[in-house]
């Protein structure tokens, strides 16, 4: 088996790490709720916290992975916040729960972009969207997972456990990433000469010191219409990522047993969206060219996902809500492969910038999302409402997707001197 897909399985991993850690305390809120006295609106800002440090450093952290390496940033940034997670278990109030979120969003925040700089120096232009569908579907397969772990952990060992095994998690990871991974393809042992001439790398060229040109990225009307597409997206990722068992569980009545295959199978419809939206989206960039490629699997997620979601607001009853959501979240993902291998496409060698530029501005649309969630709940008395917003925000996304073009750089060759 080539080395690169050794590579993509470690990447994979960790993706599945991650929404471990992540989509754990959404699991334990009601007990965490009951036990340290927090209001549905404290419990929002909870959520938030995590977000807007995971938002603040998704660009830092993205220059610092393409500028130093991913093998030594990714493995620091996996064990802080492994750290941090099993502190969770130890906050003991409203302030202090905060604290230790926001502390542990700064290391989640350099993840994805890290894992795009990585997929980048190892995989060949017309890999990098499957490659991008497997972590995204791993990091599914993480959420999907979690109820699992999660719930039967918190009956029987109470929620403070669940925090202090999944932060344990993140340590074997680091220690094999670490000692095993190298940033040039060309340092790893036993690589062939043919998969060398696979990559889009130069195998001889040293490793340079990148200056990421801002001035002509932040020039480029397409960054920000990438950006801009990504923070209506995230109103619908992030309310499956905080909001989503609080709402099966108080919005549409569904026991704490239940839970387990009523919060796994949309996250492994996510998983099936993400994995084929990245063949998908490679197979038709390969056919009709990479502008139809991206633009095809963009519009049509983001579209259809919003009449999901709609459906899923406006029809009563527990099944129906299952049925929607699931729909909706397998849809929304096969768009994912796309926007991401759309960094690449324009980003090019600052692709980890780019990324992480865009991740940014999809965590401020998804802070958003989590701190209004409860104020529009206590308002309208409703838990459906935020959904019938959420819908609108992913038909703006579609609309926005399909002016972006991923077969022009953002930074030209010419331009990068």
């Amino acid at each position: 088996m080539r080395k690169r897909y050794y590579v993509l399985t470690l990447l994979s991993i960790v993706s599945v790490i991650t929404f471990l850690d992540r989509i754990n305390i959404t699991m334990a809120g009601s007990h965490i709720m009951e036990e340290l006295h927090l209001s549905i609106e404290q419990w929002g800002w909870v959520l938030s916290a995590f977000i807007i440090s995971y938002g603040l450093f998704q660009i830092p952290l993205g220059v610092l992975g393409d500028k130093y390496g991913q093998r030594k940033v990714l493995a620091a940034i996996v064990l802080w916040w492994s750290v941090f997670t099993a502190l969770t278990g130890f906050a003991g109030g409203f302030v202090s729960l905060i604290a230790i979120r926001f502390a542990f969003g700064i290391g989640e925040a350099g993840a994805y972009p890290c894992i795009t700089g990585a997929v980048g120096n190892w995989f060949p232009k017309t890999e990098t969207g499957k490659a991008q569908g497997y972590i995204w579907a791993s990091s599914r397969l993480g959420g999907a997972l979690t109820p699992f772990i999660v719930i039967p952990v918190i009956l029987n060992l109470g929620w403070k456990a669940a925090f202090y095994i999944l932060g344990a998690l993140g340590f074997v990871w680091v220690a094999v990433w670490y000692f095993w991974y190298k940033d040039k393809p060309a340092d790893m042992k036993g690589i062939s000469s043919d998969e060398l001439a696979e990559m889009n790398t130069d195998s001889k060229a040293e490793k340079q010191k990148i200056s990421v040109p801002w001035r002509k990225i932040l020039s480029n009307p397409q960054f920000w219409i990438i950006i801009s597409m990504y923070w209506f997206y995230a109103w619908a990722t992030w309310f499956f990522f905080s909001w989503f068992p609080t709402f099966m569980e108080k919005g549409r009545g569904f026991e704490m047993k239940e839970l387990n295959w009523a919060i796994a199978v949309p996250f492994l419809m996510s998983m099936i969206g993400n994995i084929s939206g990245g063949y998908l989206t490679d197979y038709l960039a390969k056919r009709y060219g990479i502008k139809t490629g991206r633009r095809v699997m963009g519009v049509s997620g983001l579209a259809i996902s919003s009449v999901f979601m709609f459906l899923a607001a406006f029809i009563p009853g527990k099944m129906q809500v299952f049925v929607f959501l699931s729909l909706c979240f397998g849809v929304l993902d096969m768009m994912l492969p796309s926007a991401w291998a759309v960094c690449l496409d324009v980003g090019k060698k600052y692709g980890g910038a780019i990324s992480g530029a865009m991740n940014t501005a999809g965590n401020i649309g998804g802070f958003v999302c989590a701190s209004m969630f409860g104020y529009l709940v206590k308002a309208t008395g409703n838990y459906n409402f935020p959904l019938f917003v959420i819908s609108g925000m992913l038909v703006i996304g579609a609309f926005l997707f399909f002016f972006i073009d991923a077969s022009k750089p953002i930074v030209a060759t010419s331009e990068e001197q």
